[in-house]
């Protein structure tokens, strides 16, 4: 079989049949596949359930290891992956309907439109050959197999005093999630293309610099281009590692991860375990971007940090009106309505060791998870049917991050006696907001800050040893230029 050239092969079953013959307890696996198929490797089911109580069983269902595909908060359903071998029971008395039952071929590759590593690695070394001026590709890590994780850095050689700002996309660090890279493919595209002829292109490229990851996860691709459409994990060990649940903030702290190497949301044996994990820890801290968006499939949502039940960041104003304002850009598939903003723990379930949450805490960036595509669409949808579509939707989210990077806060350089340094701190306070704990801000290797505000009047302290300096600043719709001599 040509698994390259395979569509996604999904047999479907009416739901009413289904439930005729699901018993009060249903083996996920041995009983789901007793009527008619043989409980063999290589093929799986998606249970849609009907929840009675969305978020707390959403929470039991974390918690009990389940391999939860997608979700939809507004109709309380949710998708379960559920693999022929396991032996995971759950009861429908207690979770409630089962509303669909989907059996899927994991041995049939998806849909021959999606990219593997080896072709994005064509096609990223191809757009910086074609455009050389704008787009450099740079390996940033290896993976535990071996591959490179590719970099493109986006932006022109227009000369500034400083360095610019930067806008962080990734994608693929759940290697089932093929319609990610897409996403993050047609950003680096349109950028590149689109600069010679669109002045807000040439403005946004002229003014700061746009990092992209394709994908962070190139071994899990290429386990699920070769052996399993399903899988989400890295390959390292005998059983893989979730990337994104493996970076170092909260990691193991919250019951947002399995300790169970066999889970699909498996942390990892210690944070921050994995190379791709330390990669891309590297790579943000050497970049240090204002806005990330990691791209993710599926449920149709905006989430933002914190990931913990009961946590919220000190700059909700910003981040949390930064998320809404994007899902209020993206309409939903089936056209009726839009994405829903907000953290992991309100509207789904925890989650810990996640990417956006150690950036937030630990680099001070404003940080986002865009869940792709309805659970109509799930992982890997028709490539004809929805690519265009959705990259073309999305990239509403990304310009708009792009926009308040150059629009709203201020923005300097730290310099003593005429030289730029990176061994600043910058706090920002509000002088409106009472009791504001403000922003810590570590200066760049560049010498450059950069705080992301909501318009008001604000208290800026840069210090460097025992040198300091306090400024007050008002803060409109445009980004305010702040340069500052120690």
């Amino acid at each position: 079989m040509n698994i390259r050239a395979s569509r996604f092969a999904i047999l479907c079953r009416p739901a009413a049949a289904v439930a005729a013959v699901l018993t009060s307890t249903v083996l996920l696996a041995g009983t789901a596949f007793a009527h008619g198929e043989q409980d063999q490797i290589g093929k799986s089911r998606i249970l849609t359930l009907k929840l009675r109580d969305f978020k707390a069983q959403m929470r039991e269902l974390v918690e009990g290891g389940y391999d939860i595909a997608g979700a939809s908060p507004g109709s309380s359903t949710v998708d379960i992956v559920q693999r022929a071998s396991s032996q995971q029971s759950f009861n429908k008395e207690i979770f409630g309907q089962v509303i669909e039952s989907k059996i899927v071929d994991t041995t049939i590759a998806p849909d021959v439109g999606y990219k593997t590593s080896a072709e994005v690695d064509e096609i990223i070394h191809r757009l910086a050959n074609n455009y050389p001026d704008l787009v450099t590709v740079e390996s940033f890590g290896r993976t535990h197999e071996g591959r490179d994780l590719w970099a493109i850095r986006v932006t022109s050689q227009a000369k500034q005093k400083a360095g610019k700002p930067v806008v962080f996309l990734n994608a693929l660090h759940h290697a089932r999630e093929v319609m990610t890279v897409e996403v993050a493919l047609d950003a680096a595209d349109y950028l590149a293309t689109n600069y010679g002829t669109n002045n807000e292109v040439r403005d946004w490229l002229d003014r700061a610099e746009i990092w992209i990851v394709p994908m962070v996860n190139p071994d899990g691709s290429n386990k699920v281009w070769t052996e399993d459409s399903m899988w989400r994990k890295n390959t390292s060990g005998s059983d893989g590692v979730d990337v994104n649940r493996n970076y170092p903030y909260r990691w193991n702290q919250c019951n947002g991860s399995s300790g169970t190497p066999s889970s699909d949301t498996y942390r990892g044996p210690s944070a921050g375990s994995e190379n791709e994990t330390q990669a891309m820890m590297a790579l943000v801290g050497r970049i240090r971007p204002v806005y990330s968006i990691s791209f993710h499939s599926y449920s149709e949502l905006v989430l933002y940090p914190y990931s913990c039940d009961g946590e919220h960041v000190p700059q909700r104003e910003v981040v949390e009106g930064g998320g809404k304002a994007m899902a209020q850009l993206l309409p939903s598939d089936g056209g009726s309505g839009k994405y829903a903003p907000g953290t992991s723990w309100e509207i789904l379930y925890a989650v810990d060791g996640g990417d956006i949450d150690w950036m937030y805490n630990t680099h001070n960036v404003i940080p986002y998870v865009i869940e792709l595509n309805s659970t109509s669409q799930g992982f890997q949808p028709s490539f004809s049917a929805w690519r265009n579509k959705t990259v073309q939707k999305v990239r509403a989210a990304w310009q708009y991050v792009i926009r308040r990077t150059l629009q709203s806060g201020i923005r300097g350089n730290v310099t003593v006696a005429g030289e730029s340094v990176d061994n600043a701190v910058v706090r920002v306070t509000s002088l409106i907001k009472e009791g504001d704990v403000g922003q810590m801000i570590s200066v760049k290797g560049d010498g450059t800050f950069h705080a992301v505000l909501v318009p008001g009047s604000y208290k800026v302290v840069v210090a460097r040893g025992e040198r300091t300096v306090e400024k007050t600043v008002l803060v409109g719709g445009d980004l305010v230029t702040l340069d500052v001599a120690l």
